[in-house]
This record gives structure tokens, C-alpha cells and sequence, in this order.
């Protein structure tokens, strides 16, 4: 009887330690479409662990014909840089939160009184959705801006089912 209790004593506790390990962290594969305009000008991807945040920024430097010669002018650089959090996932739904600033170009060249070609304008635009759902397999939209441009952010996400 003495070596029954004590190997029913060892399983009870083995199961205990087993069933105080913390379950096995959920992996969320995500894509994300920039679209300006109706047209994607833009794309971010990653695989980023529940409770874990992804940053990423994208650069495209420009430069403008400026002046009465129409000659180049200054560049400017038109980052965007987006945080992406998976909040919970689990085989129906994703959670997301994400945190974007952009830089954007205003889409009209200005004048000086003469004529002369000014450079448009960067705009600086910061979006923050605490939870944006998405149907695994399916693709939901944001709207950052409504109009001039119209930007929107198109998100794919699910859970991750390969090796990372």
C-alpha cells in the first residue's frame, strides 16, 4: 500500500505541474495592403506572437520639379511606419491592434502668384485601431483617411501553421 500511495502521490503531482504550465503561445500570421486611392501602393506581412508587437516603417523619398525653371527641389521622405499587436486569435477570429503614422503628399501641386510650381505639402496622419476583428482567411478593412486621398488599410490575418 505504501508504493501505491506514493506513485499515485508522484502522478497527482506531475499532473498538477502539467497543468500549471501556461498553454502554448498562439502565432498570428497577418497581412496588411496600403491602398490609396483604390490603387495598393504599399504591403506589410509578419508573423508576431499573441500579446507581442511588430514594427516595421517603409520609406519612399520623392522629389518635385519646383519653381518658374522647373527644375528638382527638395526630397521628401514618405515613411509609414505601423505597429501591429495580435490582442487574441484563436481558428474563427483575429484581434488586432494596430498604430500607424504616415507621411502623405498632398495630390494638388500649389503656384506662387506667377506661376512658378511649389512642392506639395506633407501631411502628417497617426491612426490607432485597439481592435480591428478579422475573420480568419477573409479581409477586413479600415478607413485611416476618407478623402484626398482616400486611404485604407486592408488586413489578412489567421493563425500561423507552419515552422517560424
Amino acid at each position: 500500500m505504501w508504493k501505491t500511495s506514493i506513485a499515485t502521490l508522484l502522478l497527482g503531482t506531475s499532473l498538477l505541474a502539467n497543468a500549471q504550465q501556461p498553454p502554448a503561445q498562439q502565432v498570428v500570421q497577418w497581412q496588411l495592403q496600403v491602398v490609396r486611392d483604390g490603387q495598393q501602393i504599399d504591403s506589410f506581412e509578419g508573423t508576431t506572437t499573441v500579446g507581442q508587437a511588430r514594427t516595421d516603417t517603409h520609406h519612399k523619398i520623392v522629389q518635385h520639379n519646383v519653381g518658374c525653371k522647373d527644375q528638382p527641389g527638395g526630397s521628401i521622405d514618405l515613411a509609414r511606419t505601423l505597429t501591429v499587436s495580435p490582442l487574441q486569435a484563436d481558428a474563427s477570429h483575429v484581434t488586432l491592434s494596430i498604430d500607424a503614422q504616415e507621411t502623405l503628399e498632398e495630390d494638388s501641386a500649389q503656384q506662387t502668384d506667377t506661376g512658378c510650381k511649389l512642392p506639395p505639402q506633407p501631411r502628417q496622419v497617426s491612426a490607432s485601431h485597439p481592435g480591428l476583428q478579422v475573420a480568419a482567411g477573409q479581409w477586413a478593412s479600415w478607413t485611416i483617411v476618407d478623402k484626398n486621398p482616400n486611404l485604407v488599410y486592408r488586413v489578412r490575418a489567421g493563425l500561423s501553421t507552419g515552422a517560424n
